[in-house]
């Protein structure tokens, strides 16, 4: 007797039943070998019964009547090969009766067709509800889940491709009943879907053992897996030219499909239900994936405004005023954080310290090494050492962490209440001190921080005298850029600061950045601006 199976399209998909049993029983019951639900199907509904060399079907006295190609079965029927079984008048499931010897039938397509047809449609209303609103692996899964329920594969997988190499990258594999797989578990070959993105053709292969094939896909055969189906997964666009249509068309990856039963693909409706499932699944993969990259901006916007706010939070006030001088200093980072900072310090003998330091590099690593340098200056600065010797403890403490290619250009002053500066610059630009119509230029120190272990600074005293003004500044200042590639350079800084020399320190700092910024109009902020501008003198 031959082997029979009932193919069954319910609200759980499609699958294929075999009919194992002498007496197949059918019905609500969770006795039964088939269990369909449905208002019209009776707890004990029907069974397939084995009658010679061929099966009937027997109605158990149904309340809503067993059918038969739409035909009322009144006790008992033979069935063929192709019959379609429905239960009740409005049918809850789709039911085809199937011979394993026997050739397909047109009613067994016919009954497909609709079942795929009658899934897709399902299926596809959730890509489409999914929209932009869920994320990416979410999308997936849906995708995964419904190609597996369509065609009634074993397994499958997605690849997608990495924008900017082109290659394609495994991104996730599901099993039937919605069963997540591991990407090593999932063994496959990589051949087929790097054919298939490559060329943007579907490809189907109903039986690997079949001639030629296994020697061509020997990896897969090995794996097991006898029927294949891989389909691309393609954006299409239509976009007017000159009054005709064209299509512009892009690939964004690859839905792989696979099965160790034969043929099982090989539907025509299953094969057109697939392509449609992967055109809708390629705009909602692209849509979910813009709106995680979208999602992941924004994130990190506001992830990077929360630093730069903590950032300026950890910088002292901009304005500071003493028994002896005045103060003011900000920062602009060419980012949303940057890498330069300022400091300052009462000094236990009555002096006053002071710092400003320009990190190498920019945005986050800046930002960080930034932070750690002031808390270095702030454990160094609090002793009553030198400002050589205060650079110096600060240089061997960035030296010994390792941060490979980071280094520091620091300027450290300390200014007593009658007018000594001691300073020490560790490669930082020379600040300038502006007074009775003379310019000086503060260059003694050392190499920049965290260069080398054993560097030796070095450090001097100039006396200030009432209304003398302290410029300390970043390159980011004297080194910003016009539209045409010119420097703002320190003829301008020291033009600027004759200019608005009558001013409080807090008004020459902003008439500085207010210059730098005309200067710089229509240029991108290519490096963080900083300064401190400081006037020695009782204050007012």
């Amino acid at each position: 007797m031959p082997d029979a199976r009932l193919e069954v399209t319910d609200a759980l998909g499609r699958r294929i039943v075999p009919i194992a049993k002498e007496a197949f029983g059918i019905g609500r019951r969770e006795t039964n070998d088939l269990r369909l639900a449905g208002s019209e199907v009776s707890r004990d509904h029907a069974e397939i019964v084995a009658s010679g060399t061929g099966f009937l079907i027997r109605d158990k006295q149904s309340r809503y009547g067993t059918y038969v190609n739409d035909d009322p079965v009144p006790d008992q029927r033979a069935l063929v090969h192709g019959d379609r079984i429905r239960l009740g008048r409005s049918g809850g499931a789709e039911l085809v009766f199937l011979l394993a010897d026997s050739g397909p039938s047109q009613d067994k397509a016919t009954t497909t067709a609709i079942g795929d047809l009658r899934q897709i449609a399902a299926l596809l209303d959730g890509l489409r509800a999914l929209g932009s609103g869920r994320v990416l692996d979410d999308v997936l899964a849906l995708v995964l889940d419904s190609a597996i329920e369509v065609t009634g594969a074993e397994r499958g997988f997605i690849m997608l491709s990495n924008p900017e190499t082109d290659d394609l990258e495994f991104k996730m594999a599901r099993g039937r009943r919605q069963q997540p797989l591991s990407g090593t578990s999932f063994a496959t070959s990589r051949k087929i879907p790097e054919e298939v993105f490559r060329t943007g053709e579907p490809k189907i292969l109903a039986d690997l053992l079949d001639g030629d094939l296994a020697n061509v896909h020997m990896g897969t055969v090995a794996l097991g897996i006898r029927n294949v189906q891989c389909v691309p997964l393609k954006l299409v666009r239509y976009v007017d030219k000159q009054a005709d249509a064209v299509t512009e068309e892009r690939r964004i990856g690859v839905l792989y499909l696979d099965s160790r039963e034969k043929g099982s693909f090989l539907s025509t409706s299953t094969r057109g239900a697939l392509e449609t499932l992967a055109t809708e699944a390629a705009v909602a993969i692209e849509n979910a994936r813009l709106y995680r990259e979208t999602m992941e901006k924004a994130k990190m916007e506001q992830e990077m405004r929360i630093a730069a706010e903590i950032q300026q939070a950890l910088l002292p006030k901009g304005g500071r005023v003493g028994a002896y001088f005045r103060l003011a200093a900000a920062s602009i980072p060419c980012r949303s954080i940057g890498g330069d900072f300022y400091d300052y310090v009462d000094l236990p003998g009555g002096g006053f310290g002071f710092a400003l330091g320009d990190v190498a590099g920019k945005g986050p690593p800046a930002a960080l090494l930034s932070a750690m340098m002031q808390g270095m200056f702030a454990a160094q600065a609090a002793a009553s050492d030198t400002p050589c010797q205060t650079i110096a403890r600060v240089n061997l403490a960035l030296y010994k962490r390792g941060i490979e290619s980071r280094f520091v250009t620091l300027m450290y002053g300390s200014l007593e209440p009658d007018g000594r500066l001691t300073y020490c610059n560790a490669g930082h630009n020379p600040p300038l001190v502006i007074g009775r119509g003379a310019v000086r230029r503060l260059e003694t120190g050392g190499p920049i921080v965290g260069l080398f272990e054993g560097a030796t600074f070095e450090e001097e005293t100039v006396v200030l005298a009432p209304g003398d003004w302290l410029i300390v500044f970043s390159d980011g200042v004297s080194e910003a850029l016009s539209a045409q590639g010119e420097e703002y350079g320190e003829a301008r800084i020291l033009a600027t600061a004759g200019t608005y020399a009558n001013l409080q320190p807090q008004g020459l700092l902003q008439a500085l950045f207010a210059d730098v910024r005309a200067f710089t109009k229509g240029a991108p902020q290519s490096d963080d601006i900083t300064a401190l501008v400081l006037q020695y003198g009782p204050s007012a």
